[in-house]
């Protein structure tokens, strides 16, 4: 990180990549435009946005990580990349601590459950009651293996003793989707994406 008296001005003609590990449009893309929008609106710097899904954040990571270490290149590291992966996947193609150099939080995300009003349930207790008389015909819809909401719903499953069957897509917003045509039945989201009025159903 620069210090102030040394950072970039309006007259640099050089891009910032900002490299978000998941596609457009949820939770962590929404936070990065408004970031840099509001950093080039108050300094003239600009940024790309560099949309990078895939491998449960794997992609991205591995592509900041390789990135010359001039300052030009900012990721952000989140829970999965940098907590959840180094501990499931033996093989990481980066470092999570030699590769990359904090600078500072940006944001935190909350994550909801959220079901398909198709169910007939109106709490969690309802939920877990059903998942348990049908085991195996829930299905739990996710942004990828190794994501966050993919180990919250594998806990709740285990907590609640049922079996709920796992689908993983390619980032949030596959998964909301499927979630509200009734293609999976309930998912755990992050509250930036899931507040979308177009999923406006059932939060429990």
């Amino acid at each position: 990180m620069s210090p102030a008296g040394v950072l970039p001005t309006k007259s640099t003609r050089r891009l910032f990549r900002y490299i978000v590990p998941f596609p457009p449009g949820g939770g962590a893309d929404l936070v990065a435009r408004s970031i840099t929008r509001k950093i080039t609106e108050t300094t003239g710097i600009q940024f790309l946005v560099d949309n990078r899904p895939g491998g449960g954040t794997i992609l991205g990571a591995e592509l900041a990580a390789r990135a010359a270490p001039d300052g030009y290149s900012i990721f952000p590291g989140n829970n999965t990349s940098h907590a959840i992966n180094p501990n499931v996947q033996p093989k990481l193609p980066y470092d999570p601590v030699r590769d990359f150099a904090p600078v500072t939080r940006l944001a935190s995300f909350p994550n909801i459950l959220v079901v398909h009003p198709s169910l007939p349930v109106r709490s969690v207790k309802d939920l877990v009651a059903l998942a348990k008389a049908r085991p195996g015909q829930l299905n739990c819809g996710s942004p990828g293996n190794g994501t966050a909401p993919r180990l919250a719903g594998f806990m709740f499953s285990d907590a609640a003793g049922s079996d709920i069957v796992h689908v993983p897509y390619k980032g949030s917003v596959a998964a909301l989707n499927a979630w509200v045509t009734g293609e999976t039945y309930l998912m755990f989201g992050s509250l930036a994406a899931s507040e979308n009025p177009a999923y406006s159903t059932l939060f429990l």
